[in-house]
């Protein structure tokens, strides 16, 4: 029987060396007798250690995705490092795969799907040549849920009480081009609050105005910015003469939840 036992240490030095991940290492390091320079060549031959260098490559570019089955939608940030990897047909399956993968066992857990499917990203790194990271990933349950991608670059899920779906799904589409913050204007963060506040009392400062109409005039601009960044606040792009909170109570309807995803916003955050 072959001796599968190997030291840590030994590992350990090899992935210092190579990055490589553990297993792969401990894998390199049986066939090849425990001889380090043997197991760097054995990485090399087998591709595992140009994926591995590859693994801090920026990956800025890539496709949002998603689905929604039995009351379950699901959004995906895939991304790869150059536009023309996106459109590949191997990058667009693997993207489905987990959206496919993640309804079905209804996983919620972007870490548990990392490692479901670290094999398979690792194999597309080795055959497009380009770093893969499965960035964001968002769950939501619910009986009225739309989707909304524009092109692959900005992707939408929206959850709702009972509404009519050409209505929750021209919201969606709003929500795509007006990239509110907040649902509703109260839940502006006290932070955000105060922060803009500040700003908009030292540009009233320099108004010479008197301070009862400075006040008019900062509480009209802060009303404004929050109505800015939050959903039921803006005004509606189908509609502008009304906000998205008046088309909502026009149908008897409010939203439950929504999330935003954009390609690359979160890279560096």
């Amino acid at each position: 029987m072959t001796n599968t036992n190997i030291d840590t240490r030994l590992i350990k030095e090899l992935r210092s060396r190579t990055g490589a991940g553990f297993l792969e290492c401990k894998r390199a390091l049986l066939e090849e007798n425990k001889n380090i320079e043997s197991a760097i060549d054995n990485l090399r031959k087998s591709g595992k250690l140009s994926a591995e260098k590859k693994i801090n490559n920026i990956t800025n570019q890539g496709a949002i995705f998603s689905q929604i089955k039995n009351n379950i939608g699901v959004m995906l940030e895939l991304n790869c490092e150059t536009d023309f990897v996106s459109k590949d047909d191997l990058f667009i399956s693997l993207g489905k795969d987990i959206l496919s993968k993640s309804l079905e066992k209804k996983i919620k857990d972007i870490d548990q799907l990392k490692d479901m499917f670290e094999s398979k990203r690792t194999d597309l790194v080795l055959k497009v040549g380009e770093n893969i990271s499965i960035s964001r990933f968002y769950f939501m349950q619910g009986e009225n849920i739309v989707s909304y991608l524009h092109g692959i670059r900005i992707g939408v899920l929206v959850s709702a009480s009972p509404l009519n779906e050409r209505v929750l799904k021209n919201i969606a589409m709003h929500i795509a081009a007006s990239k509110p913050e907040y649902l509703h204007p109260e839940n502006v963060s006290s932070t955000v609050f105060k922060r803009e506040y500040q700003i908009q009392l030292e540009l009233a400062n320099n108004l010479n105005k008197p301070p009862n109409l400075l006040k008019k005039i900062i509480d009209g601009r802060m009303k404004k910015f929050i109505n800015n960044i939050s959903l039921t606040g803006q005004n509606f792009i189908m509609d502008p003469t009304k906000t998205v909170g008046d088309i909502l109570n026009e149908n008897n309807s409010y939203i439950i939840s929504f999330v935003r995803f954009e390609l690359g916003e979160a890279i560096f955050e």
